[in-house]
Formats: structure tokens, sequence, C-alpha cells
């Protein structure tokens, strides 16, 4: 487990635009910087980032040009959140998603608003798709609704789709 506490102690193992670290890391404050980071798992107030590849990553907000992790848990994952070209990951926990495309088995979050959505279960408040949103088992959310005035409604290939009632 390694731990950085200052920018300058991070910023020490940055090479090429990279930090690449060979095992989980730990970051007590929150940065922004152009590098992209490699590591087991990621633990991190704010994550401001080119590239993202990680076993797990727990942060308060993630803005990233690419994820792909194990496990993402976020307070947001949007503008002070994740905004990604593409989150790939096998479980998403999160409050907002805001991404173009998301590939990923299990999505747990307050909102979706995304351009293109695959994954095995969803499970959210509310959900805008660009034209098409397929799933191979259920949706459960408050409400879902395309965004182009063209599009096909949501597919639930082995499940249903849920419609929650507002509390």
């Amino acid at each position: 487990m390694k731990t950085y506490t200052t920018i300058e102690e991070l910023k020490a193992d940055v090479k090429n635009g990279r930090l690449d670290i060979d095992d989980s890391i730990t970051i007590n404050f929150s940065f922004s910087l152009a590098i992209s980071i490699t590591a087991w798992d990621i633990n991190a107030w704010n994550i401001i980032a080119g590239d993202i590849i990680a076993g797990n990553i727990i942060a308060g907000d993630i803005i990233a040009g690419n994820i792909n992790a194990g496990d993402i848990n976020a307070g947001d994952i949007i503008a002070g959140d994740i905004i990604a070209g593409n989150i790939i990951a096998w479980n998403i926990n999160a409050g907002d998603i805001i991404a173009w495309n998301i590939n990923a088995r299990d999505i747990n979050a307050g909102n979706i608003n995304a351009r293109n959505i695959n994954a095995g279960d969803i499970n959210a408040g509310d959900i805008k798709y660009w034209a098409f949103c397929c799933v191979y088992n259920s949706i459960s959310c408050k409400s879902i609704k395309a965004k182009r005035e063209k599009n096909l409604p949501p597919v639930c290939l082995d499940g249903e789709l849920v419609i929650k009632e507002a509390k």
C-alpha cells in the first residue's frame, strides 16, 4: 500500500505523464493532474486525471478520460464526479453518472445521463439515454426517457423494466 500525503510525493512518482504503481494507493488530498493512473486499488478524495486503470476506485468525485476498473464506488460520476469517454467496470455505485459510453455488469446510481448504456442490471433514479438502452436482466428506475426523437424503447432481455413510485 502506497500513501500520498502531498502533491509533491505524487509528482515524484509520475514518469512520462503516468503514475504506474504495482500496489494499492491512497491519496489523502484532492488533485488535478494531466496524468494517467494505473494501480491495484485507488482510494482518494477527488481524482482528475487522463486515464484510470485500477481494480477498485473509491473516491468522492472522478473526472477522467477513460476509466477501467473492477469496482467503482464514488459520490458522483460527472462534473464533480465521473466525466469519461468510456467507463468499463464490474460494478458502479454512484450518485450521478454522466458519460459517453458505459459498459458495466451492474450499475447502481441516483441518476444516469449517457449516450450508450450496456449493462447486466441497472438500478437508478432517472435514466436519460440517447436512442437505445439494452440490458441483459432488468432496469429499475424512477423514470427512463430517450433524448433523441427517433428512438427505441428500453429492452430487458431476461428481466423487466420496473418504474419505481416516487416517494
